[in-house]
């Protein structure tokens, strides 16, 4: 059979078109993460398109708006921590098990903590951002009933006191606002644990 050279070219052209289609979608959303992490957590849509490389008409061809752009960022930092969230923990006694449970988030609340921020600057303004939020409570909320004893989870009190000191916001606070390090931010929540620990 022969094969028409004009039909061979057309389809390397336009296989040309999608991957660098793809590859500036895959800059744009790069772009975002680095200014977010920069610390520009409200970006424009002229800054990101500058700092992607990109006009602003490529930006708009990929991204409808700019919680589309959000949505993207969401499902790849989501493809990167769910394994990490979804391993079971080893500790046998459950003051270990909260100890274990809050080491990890500590991990996880670094690696997203300006992602985080700025969802959270814009939520108020987006569906899509307030359901997200609302989602990140829910799933720490069964991860910390994991690690909690049944005598802890009866008493709702003790379970709220548990979740605000190993929430992302009390970490968000000691890391931004206090501008303690890593390790002292982490010392600072252990002293909480242990005390939560020592009144059950």
């Amino acid at each position: 059979m022969d094969i028409d050279p004009t039909t061979v070219e057309s389809a390397a052209t336009e296989d040309g078109r999608r991957q660098r289609s793809e590859r500036n979608r895959q800059k744009i959303v790069a772009a975002m993460f680095e200014l977010v992490r920069e610390g520009d957590f409200d970006p424009s849509v002229a800054r990101i398109a500058e700092q992607a490389g990109v006009g602003l008409r490529t930006v708009f061809r990929h991204f409808d708006d700019v919680d589309s752009l959000y949505q993207e960022m969401s499902s790849q930092m989501e493809a990167r921590i769910l394994p990490e969230i979804g391993k079971p923990l080893t500790a046998k006694e459950w003051p270990d098990r909260v100890k274990e449970l809050m080491a990890r988030r500590i991990r996880i609340f670094e690696d997203v903590m300006p992602i985080r921020i700025c969802a959270s600057a814009r939520r108020f303004r987006s569906e899509f951002l307030m359901a997200n939020h609302k989602r990140f409570v829910a799933q720490e909320a069964i991860g910390l009933s994991l690690a909690l004893p049944d005598e802890v989870l009866a008493n709702e009190h003790q379970v709220a006191a548990f979740d605000i000191a190993m929430s992302f916001d009390t970490w968000r606070r000691l890391r931004q606002d206090h501008r303690f390090s890593r390790a002292k931010a982490a010392a600072s929540v252990e002293t909480i644990l242990d005390a939560l620990i020592a009144s059950v």
